[in-house]
């Protein structure tokens, strides 16, 4: 059974795109390692790269060509100032050179070291291929980035529905919902319970802790900064960012000096049904202005996606619970991991293979799921309002325009957010013995859609909005 923990659902990165940038960046690493592996690493005289399927047609709009720069340079995504990520691509571009790895200076052109290939190679839909010349002599190496910050290599293919199988060495291994309700039951523990102790399995309690921690203070720093940004985002369609004016709007004159009094001066804001609706979009636009600049983001369970999760827990801190602790984000956090590893185990969280009912709906079913545990619902409501979240953005499709994750992409983490919200408030009044549609139930559903989408509405900007707006209207 594959193995996913919690921090592979919810990883820190550089935005846009993790398919198509956290995943070609970490390919690039990956292969480094590799050549240094294979004692090639000091012979290389020039680098290349084949971008295939989606990975091509999205790829400008979604910097994959500066992510494998970044990545073949050597730098960390988890803790590259951002603010030097310019300064390192117009070095590479005037130059005509790379450090590779920070290690070794190669020639490099960008405009011919990076092809972009309209052809989609068979295995996923994000394919991509490192060549690097030695003596004459071509060494080549292929990846896949299937969505979250994944990479994987076709040799690892298992020969049933494209799943990578790993040895299963977690005391209570999960695939499915059914199986996590057994778990919680057999060891009378919370959802977020099973979850944490099949983590200890993997780290120690303190290392668990820090790293949640630092995931959280990542989020809170990201909605900090988008809400504090004016402006408009970089990629020509000239996006103004919305969170800037909504948040002035509705911070008033309240005083804070850093992320966590902002946080306690929320709280002290008006609360009325609209002012919550416009607090919950605030966050989540927020989030996404951030990560559709180049900056950092949480992964959660894609960058296209990130600014559900940490709306929905803010939510929870600035009007349900005043009194919230390390140890609520921790649970919801848990939660939402676990339920983003079902959907990738038992579908996929790939908009290049399942448009973005695989990003925003899976993203929302966390969201609730974990919100719902917070509030007191017992783990099968927990399940009950994961599916309804999910269920009620199945057929969703991936149509940016301009290949950009701003148009829909943005609005459409509030309008998940909300959807957790209330999907988690209509599991709270559910009696899980009336439910119709099991969770598992809607994550096979999910995966059929996913297949029988067309390709147009899979981050392809060949269909939908895509084509219906035009660069030029912008």
């Amino acid at each position: 059974m594959e193995i996913i923990s919690v921090f592979d659902m919810l990883k820190i990165g550089v935005g846009p795109s993790s398919s198509h940038t956290l995943g070609p960046w970490r390919a690039a690493e990956r292969w480094i390692q590799e050549l240094k592996d294979a004692n090639r690493f000091h012979k290389i005289e020039h680098v290349s790269v084949d971008l295939y399927g989606s990975l091509s047609l999205t790829g400008i709009g979604h910097a994959t060509d500066l992510a494998l720069m970044l990545g073949l340079s050597g730098a960390d995504p988890e803790r590259i100032p951002t603010e030097s990520i310019n300064d390192i691509i117009n070095s590479i571009k005037n130059t005509k050179t790379l450090v590779l790895n920070n290690e070794r200076e190669i020639p490099f052109d960008y405009k011919t070291a990076i092809i972009f290939n309209r052809k989609f190679l068979p295995f996923h839909s994000n394919g991509l291929m490192f060549s690097a010349l030695i003596n004459g002599r071509r060494y080549k190496s292929t990846f896949y980035s299937i969505g979250g910050g994944f990479v994987v290599k076709e040799a690892r293919q298992n020969a049933k529905a494209n799943k990578i199988i790993f040895q299963c060495t977690l005391p209570y291994p999960v695939d499915s919902g059914i199986k996590l309700l057994e778990f919680s039951n057999q060891l009378n523990l919370p959802i977020s319970g099973v979850v944490l102790e099949n983590e200890k399995s993997l780290r120690d309690s303190e290392t668990i802790d820090f790293e949640l921690n630092r995931i959280w203070n990542t989020m809170l720093e990201c909605m900090y900064t988008g809400c504090h940004t004016e402006g408009n985002l970089p990629g020509g369609l000239n996006v103004r960012r919305r969170a800037f004016d909504m948040h002035k709007k509705l911070i008033g004159e309240s005083p804070y000096t850093d992320p966590q009094s902002w946080l306690e001066s929320i709280r002290h804001t008006e609360v009325k049904f609209r002012q919550i609706l416009k607090w919950v979009s605030c966050f989540a636009l927020a989030v996404n202005e951030v990560n559709a600049s180049l900056g950092r983001v949480v992964t959660a369970p894609t960058n296209g996606s990130a600014g559900v999760i940490p709306a929905v827990l803010m939510y929870y801190l600035v009007i349900e619970n005043h009194e919230a602790n390390f140890e609520h984000i921790k649970k919801f956090l848990l939660v939402a991991g676990e339920i983003g590893s079902i959907f990738k185990k038992g579908a996929t969280i790939s908009a290049a293979m399942g448009g973005c009912q695989a990003e925003i709906g899976v993203s929302s079913a966390m969201a609730a799921g974990a919100l719902t545990e917070l509030l007191g619902g017992t783990p099968e409501q927990v399940l009950v309002a994961a599916e309804i979240a999910m269920e009620h953005h199945l057929g969703l499709t991936c149509d940016p325009i301009g290949g950009l994750v701003q148009i829909p992409c943005i609005e459409r983490n509030s309008m998940g957010a909300i959807k957790a919200i209330n999907a988690a408030e209509l599991a709270l009044e559910t009696d899980p013995k009336n439910v119709k549609v099991p969770l598992d139930k809607v994550v096979s559903t999910m995966w059929e859609t996913a297949k029988d989408m067309n390709s147009k509405y899979k981050e392809t900007s060949e269909g939908g909005l895509a084509v219906g707006v035009h660069l030029s209207d912008c």
